[in-house]
C-alpha cells in the first residue's frame, strides 16, 4: 500500500495524516465509515480536504441548513465532482448516502463529509441512515470501496456518533481526534526559540493552529521584549477576533445552553477551585447540583477532570484550552475597559493574576506533558504513564502537602503496587531550594507508608523558569535520584 504524501502546507500532524492516508488507500472490497473530531480551529478541514484533492476524493463542506437545502448543495457539489451537465437530484438522504457510495464503486474514492452535526440537526435520521447503508452484505456496500469521513467540532454530539447504543457503534474503522498542537510543536510553529517566550504565549493562546494566523493577522512576538506589546495588539485589542474567541468558544456548542452557568463553572476553575466542592463554593451551588454542568463541559473538551491517584473518590478539574484560562482570569473581569480599548492599562494591572492563575498552572501541566512524551527514558527510571497533580495527607499531624506532579508507572498485571516513579514541585516565579527538595523528601516518607504504591525508587523532581540555588544544583549533582528542570531541559532535543 503506497501512502500519500502530506502536503507542505499542513504542519506537523505526521500521525493523523499517516492515519486518514491509511484510510483512504484501502484496497479491500465494501464501503468503510471513519470518523474525525476536535475542537474548532485545530485544522481538521485543511488535513481532509488535503486529504480529498490529493487522493482525487470528495469534499463537502455542511452548512447550518434546512434538510433540503443541504441535500441540492449536495447534488450540486456531486454534480461537478462526476463531471455531469447539472446537479445530481438526491429526493433524500437515503438516496444521497447511496449515491456517495456509488462513487467508490471503481476503486477507493475518499468521501468527506465537514461539519457533520449541521447535517444531524436538520435531518436527525440520518446516523440511522448511514448504519442501514453500511450494513454487511447490503450490494451497495459490498460493491463499494467508498471511504467515508464524517467530520465534526460539536465535541459531545461527535463523541456519542460511535458510544453505547448510537446508531455508528461499530461500524467505524477509523476514530480519530485532532488535538491541539503540544507546547513543543507550538512553538515551532509559532517561530519561537527562546523558551519563556514560549511558555509565556503558550499560556494564553495553547496549540490552536488557527490562533497563529487568521486571528491575529499573521502578528507574533519579534521576542521576549514585545510579549507584552503583542498581548495588548492581538489579544486584549478589541478589533481582533481572537478578542471574543473564548466566548465563541461556549456559543458554538449546542449543549452549552445556560452560558451563565458554564462562564461561572469555568471561572471559578480558573480561580484556582479545582474540586467540585471549591466550584460550588465559588458560585453559590450545591456540589450536587454541578453534576450536569460539570459534564456537560468535560464532553465539550473544555474541561477534563483528573482522579487525584493518591486520594481515592477525589478528583481535580482544570480547564483545557488556554484561551479560556486566559478570558476568565484576566479578560472577563475588565471587559468593559477592554472594550473601551484600555487594554494596556488592564495588561499592566493584571500581571500579578496572569502569573499566578494562567501561567503558573500551564507551566505546571508543560512539565507534566514534559514527563510522560518528551523525558529521555533514564529521568524517571522507567516509563512514565501518567503525571498528574495529587495531594498527599500525613494522619498524624492532620496535614496535607500538595504535589504539582506525581508521575506513575504503568499499573502492575498483577495485584501488586504501582510504581510511583516520582513526585514533584513545580514553580514558574520563583527559584527552587535545598528547603524544596527537602519537603520532597519528607512526603516521600510519608508515601513509603503508604499502600497501592511502590515508592521505593520515587525520585524528586524539581521544575523552576527562573532555576536553582547553587545548593540545590551541588545536591542534584550528587543524588541519582533528584530531577531538576529548567526551561530549556523542556524544550531540548
Amino acid at each position: 500500500m503506497t501512502l500519500l504524501a502530506k502536503p507542505d502546507r499542513i504542519f506537523d500532524r505526521d500521525v493523523e495524516w499517516a492515519e486518514l492516508a491509511r484510510f483512504a488507500a484501502d484496497e479491500r472490497p465494501g464501503a468503510t465509515l471513519g470518523v474525525v473530531s476536535g475542537r474548532r480551529r485545530q485544522g481538521k478541514t485543511l488535513l481532509l480536504y488535503e486529504l480529498a484533492r490529493a487522493s482525487g476524493g470528495f469534499y463537502f463542506g455542511a452548512t447550518e441548513a434546512t434538510s433540503v437545502d443541504s441535500l441540492r448543495r449536495l447534488g450540486e457539489v456531486l454534480g461537478a465532482y462526476a463531471g455531469s451537465p447539472g446537479p445530481v437530484q438526491l429526493p433524500d438522504w437515503s438516496a444521497a448516502i447511496d449515491a456517495l457510495l456509488t462513487l467508490g464503486r471503481d476503486r477507493p474514492v475518499t468521501v468527506v463529509i465537514d461539519e457533520f452535526p449541521y447535517l444531524v440537526r436538520a435531518a436527525r435520521e440520518l446516523p440511522s441512515i448511514i448504519q442501514h447503508a453500511l450494513t454487511p452484505g447490503r450490494p451497495e456496500r459490498a460493491e463499494s470501496r467508498t471511504r467515508l469521513l464524517l467530520c465534526g467540532s460539536a465535541l459531545s454530539f461527535m463523541g456519542g456518533l460511535l458510544a453505547g447504543s448510537a446508531p455508528l457503534r461499530g461500524r467505524a474503522g477509523l476514530e480519530l481526534p485532532v488535538q491541539p498542537l503540544d507546547y513543543r510543536a507550538a512553538a515551532a510553529f509559532w517561530g519561537f526559540d527562546d523558551p519563556l517566550l514560549a511558555v509565556k504565549v503558550f499560556a494564553i493562546v495553547g496549540g490552536t493552529p488557527a490562533y497563529r494566523r487568521e486571528y491575529v493577522q499573521d502578528d507574533a512576538p519579534t521576542g521576549p521584549d514585545d510579549f507584552d506589546a503583542w498581548v495588548v495588539r492581538a489579544v486584549l485589542n478589541p478589533a481582533r477576533p481572537l478578542f471574543r474567541e473564548a466566548r465563541y468558544l461556549l456559543a458554538e456548542d449546542p449543549d452549552l445552553r445556560d452560558a451563565a452557568l458554564y462562564h461561572s463553572v469555568l471561572a471559578a476553575v480558573a480561580e484556582g477551585n479545582a474540586s467540585r466542592g471549591g466550584i460550588a463554593g465559588y458560585i453559590g451551588r450545591k456540589a450536587t447540583d454541578l453534576q450536569h454542568p460539570l459534564t456537560v463541559l468535560e464532553d465539550a473538551g473544555l474541561l477534563l477532570r483528573e482522579p487525584d491517584p493518591l486520594r481515592s473518590g477525589r478528583s481535580n478539574y482544570r480547564i483545557t484550552e488556554p484561551l479560556i484560562t486566559f478570558y476568565q482570569a484576566v479578560m472577563r473581569p475588565a471587559w468593559t475597559a477592554l472594550e473601551q480599548r484600555r487594554g494596556a492599562d488592564v495588561w499592566r494591572r493584571s500581571q500579578r493574576r496572569y502569573a499566578s492563575a494562567v501561567l503558573g498552572p500551564r507551566f505546571e501541566e508543560i512539565v507534566r506533558q514534559w514527563a510522560v512524551r518528551f523525558a529521555d527514558l533514564g529521568a524517571f527510571g522507567g516509563i512514565v504513564a501518567e503525571a498528574c497533580a495529587a495531594t498527599v495527607t500525613d494522619p498524624s499531624t492532620r496535614t496535607s502537602h500538595e504535589l504539582d506532579l506525581v508521575a506513575l508507572g504503568e499499573p502492575p498485571l498483577g495485584d501488586g503496587p504501582r510504581p510511583l516513579l516520582a513526585i514533584g514541585e513545580v514553580k514558574w516565579g520563583r527559584r527552587l531550594g535545598q528547603a524544596d527538595l527537602e519537603r520532597l523528601r519528607r512526603v516521600r516518607e510519608l508515601l513509603l507508608r503508604r499502600p497501592g504504591f511502590d515508592a521505593t525508587g520515587t525520585r524528586l523532581l524539581l521544575a523552576s523558569a527562573e532555576g536553582f540555588t547553587d545548593d540545590l544544583a551541588r545536591a542534584a549533582s550528587a543524588r541519582q535520584d533528584v530531577i531538576l528542570v529548567d526551561r530549556d531541559r523542556l524544550y531540548a532535543g
